[in-house]
């Protein structure tokens, strides 16, 4: 069973102007061709795979014995050592 709802929506009228015309032109309605618009993009939508961050923890409760009390500068420089530039 389907439901129709009715609702409001703005739309600018230069492009309003155009669907009426295209509406006109093809024989159809202006209700016709937002839905015919509508379709591919909420089948794209419905499509797309959303990257999700998975959890990742470590255990303990501190920074490594010889990093405690080393300001933030300095650790950082520590987790870079041998990567590269």
């Amino acid at each position: 069973m389907v439901i129709h709802m009715k609702t409001t929506i703005q739309i600018p009228d230069v492009h309003f102007e155009e669907v009426r015309m295209l509406a006109r032109q093809e024989n159809t309605t202006v209700k016709v061709i937002i839905e015919e618009g509508l379709r591919p993009i909420i089948s794209e939508r419905k499509r797309r795979s959303y990257f999700k961050l998975r959890k990742v923890t470590f255990k303990g409760t501190d920074f490594q014995p010889h990093l405690a009390g080393t300001i933030w500068d300095q650790i950082l420089q520590v987790s870079y050592e041998g990567r590269g530039a």
